[in-house]
């Protein structure tokens, strides 16, 4: 099998259509059909089923594209390099609170550590960025939640604690703690589905058998707690994320009686050639998580 093989195979899974995939890689339709026979005679196993003109991967299909795709772009990425003679490029993609709060001086620290390095960077909801790792869109992510896919490979960086958010004269603000059943009372204000604090706040109103039907959902953080400043009603947020409105007087945050803590995780596809730059801005990553729970227990 050679690298064109994995190519054409790799632009086909992508498209989902043969005909699509040729007309990308700029080969006749014929070329790209026969070089998916060559590969499904040489492993002995059917990668697409055919419907007609669509076509569907199969099991072993999409288990070999994790291989494939990883082995294209490892080959893409020795190239640019030996080229280029630099340290190298490296994709980043973060959840929303790590982009908003963690990304900056991470970026910061990997000029001056990194130097030479080129990074590029996306800001999604966890989910979309656990997707783009899969699909080798980008190198590293750092996201809130456990992925779920059996490929993606996930290290701990930092801890997070979600926090209630309330109205500063909200009846519960004047209370040491509060429960998921007395922020039901109020309208609810929730980030979207997909996101990290998302998933582990439903994970949470599951056990404890709360069913909530939200006043709003938003993908801004801003607009939760601008929403809630207007006394529009209440939400449950990463701290860091709450900080800055909480120090201005514009919200009251208070601890849930029943902590919901998370870790913020670096993930990375279990193919993926950790490269020395990927390696280096990881080690970045948990030395910053280091400090930032060396601060916080020194401010307790």
């Amino acid at each position: 099998m050679t690298l064109r093989h994995l190519r054409i195979f790799t632009e086909v899974y992508r498209q989902n259509s043969v005909t699509k995939a040729a007309e990308a890689l700029h080969l006749s339709q014929p070329s790209v059909s026969l070089a998916l026979k060559e590969l499904e005679s040489h492993y002995g196993v059917r990668l697409f089923e055919r419907f007609g003109r669509h076509i569907s991967p199969t099991g072993d299909g999409q288990e070999f594209y994790g291989y494939a795709l990883h082995i294209v772009s490892l080959f893409d990425d020795m190239e640019k390099q030996m080229r280029r003679g630099s340290v190298g490029t490296l994709r980043i993609g973060t959840s929303i609170t790590v982009g908003t709060h963690i990304l900056p001086p991470l970026l910061q620290q990997c000029k001056t550590v990194l130097q030479g390095l080129q990074t590029t960077a996306v800001i999604a909801n966890s989910g979309d960025i656990e997707q783009r790792v899969a699909d080798n869109a980008v190198d590293l992510g750092l996201i809130e939640a456990q992925p779920s896919r059996a490929d993606v490979c996930a290290e701990p960086f930092m801890e997070d604690t979600l926090c209630a958010v309330v109205p500063p004269d909200h009846p519960l603000a004047c209370r040491t703690a509060v429960s998921l059943e007395s922020l039901a009372a109020s309208p609810f204000l929730m980030r979207e589905k997909g996101s990290g604090a998302r998933e582990l706040l439903d994970a949470a109103l599951a056990m404890q058998g709360i069913t909530i039907q939200p006043f709003l959902e938003s993908t801004s953080t801003q607009a939760i707690l601008q929403c809630v400043a207007a006394r529009l009603g209440v939400a449950v947020l990463p701290r860091m994320l709450v900080e800055r409105d909480r120090k201005a007087g514009f919200v009251h945050a208070l601890p849930l009686d029943k902590p919901l803590r998370r870790n913020l995780n670096i993930i990375y596809h279990k193919s993926k050639y950790l490269s020395p730059a990927m390696r280096a801005f990881i080690a970045l990553c948990k030395d910053y998580g280091k400090m930032r729970q060396a601060v916080r227990i020194s401010a307790q």
